[in-house]
Order: C-alpha cells, then structure tokens, then sequence
C-alpha cells in the first residue's frame, strides 16, 4: 500500500467515525424530543393533566425556577401533608400558586369542608390563607426540569403542533444520516472490491 492509499484510507476511516458519532448525536436528540412531547404533550392530553411552569423560587430545591410540572386532578379527600398542590389564589382566577400542604384544617361543623393550609419549601411561614376545595386544581404528579420556560413561549394548542413538528425533522435528519453512512460504506468497499478482482486474474 502506497503513502497516498494509506492517507485515502485514514482519511475514510475518519469520515466513517464522524459518520458514525453524529448519527448517534441525532438519534440521541431524537429520542430526548420524542421523550418531552410523550412528557410535556402526550401524558397530559391522555390524562386530564395541567401542565404548569414554577417562575419563583419559592419551592426551591424541589421545583427551581424553570421547571414545568404536570398537574393532575385530585379529590380534596386524597391529598394529604405533604402534597404538593396548584390552587388558585381566587377562586375563579387564573393566576395559580404550587406549594406544599402542611396541615389540613378539619371542619369544626357538618357541612364545612376542609382547608389546606400550604407553605413553599423554601419559604420561613406558612401562606397567609388556607386553600378552599374550590380553589384546588390538582396535585404535582411530577416534573420536568427547565422545560417551564419554553412552555410560557410554546403554549396551548401551537406547543402541540410545534414538538411533533421538531421530531419529525429529527427523524428525517436521521434518517438521512443512517442512509449517508451506509452509502459510504458502499463506495468504501466498492473499489476495494475492483482491485482484489482484477488481482486475481492477472
């Protein structure tokens, strides 16, 4: 083998890896995309779920600034110390509040319900007014980090068109990635090929 065949050779050799490393790259992104729209899209629309983003850091470490949670509903009768629940500020408005029920204020008369007295993790003292079963919006089921933020640009009906949107490009971009790979390697041993044969009938 000449010093030039060689260089050919490495030079293919490298091209193949690089090859190789960034289909593994878009097949990993693709899996990570398809995996938030099943979280973020999918699990919620199946289930009745909220998605909400946390924007202060009261519920820090738990849920930090950023992080989207998925809320579903939940009887006043199941939550329990500990839970940690979305409830409206006012009955009726959207502005929503998630913190922790730290006790439950157990009616002193028939026909009373029960109030949750809820508290940020984060925070020295309770929340000045106990949350009424009117207010409750459902209880944390869990979390995805960081994705709030895109959640509060991307929402409603466009964040369901836009995910599966994303995906499908991510599937075809490897999908063009694992058909360029395998024609390289076709053209690799095609010559190769050619030279053994013409070898042997000389």
């Amino acid at each position: 083998m000449t010093d030039i065949d060689a260089r050919e050779d490495t030079e293919s050799k490298e091209r193949g890896l690089l090859g190789y490393i960034g289909l593994g790259l878009s097949w990993g992104l693709l899996a990570l995309v398809s995996l938030v729209a099943v979280l973020v899209v999918l699990l919620p629309a199946v289930t009745g779920s909220t998605p909400y983003t946390i924007i202060t850091s009261s519920m820090e470490p738990s849920y930090p600034a950023g992080t989207l949670v998925i809320v579903r509903p939940v009887e006043p009768d199941d939550v329990r110390i500990g839970s940690v629940i979305t409830y409206q500020l006012e009955s009726g408005k959207a502005e929503v509040v998630t913190h922790r029920v730290v006790e439950i204020i157990q009616p002193s008369v028939p026909g009373e319900e029960p109030r949750f007295v809820t508290k940020g993790d984060a925070n020295g003292v309770p929340d000045e007014e106990p949350v009424m079963e009117v207010q409750l919006r459902g209880e944390v089921w869990y979390s995805v980090p960081w994705i709030g933020w895109v959640n509060n640009v991307v929402n409603g009906d466009m964040r369901a068109v836009i995910i599966p949107i994303v995906a499908g490009v991510l599937f075809l971009y490897a999908g063009y990635q694992v058909v360029s790979a395998v024609v390289q390697r076709r053209r690799e041993r095609a010559p190769s090929s050619a030279g053994t044969g013409a070898s042997a009938g000389a």
